[in-house]
């Protein structure tokens, strides 16, 4: 996803024209570009719009986080989950069974 033309504005357009601007963000979840002297400056963005960006970054991680493992799995990295959890349980004076 890309930043439309029409989502680029000047900052003091950004300034003079806020509540517009803020429902404009609300309504299309799209973020803006704000420019001082013709140069992108900042990204805006609503706050729900963020979340949401936020939310996929992590599920992102996640998955790279399972292709690391599956790949080290498959070089024969690692070792057996039981192994770990009954060290992890000792660690922790407590028993797997």
């Amino acid at each position: 996803m890309g930043i439309h033309l029409s989502n680029i504005h000047s900052l003091s357009d950004f300034q003079r024209n806020t509540k517009e601007h803020l429902r404009q963000l609300r309504e299309s979840g799209e973020p803006v570009v704000l420019t001082v002297n013709g140069q992108a400056e900042v990204v805006v963005q609503s706050a729900e719009a963020y979340q949401r960006l936020l939310d996929d970054q992590d599920l992102l991680e996640s998955i790279r986080g399972v292709g690391r493992g599956l790949e080290e799995a498959k070089r024969g990295e690692g070792r057996p989950m039981r192994e770990f959890l009954e060290e992890l349980a000792s660690e922790h004076g407590f028993s797997l069974r």
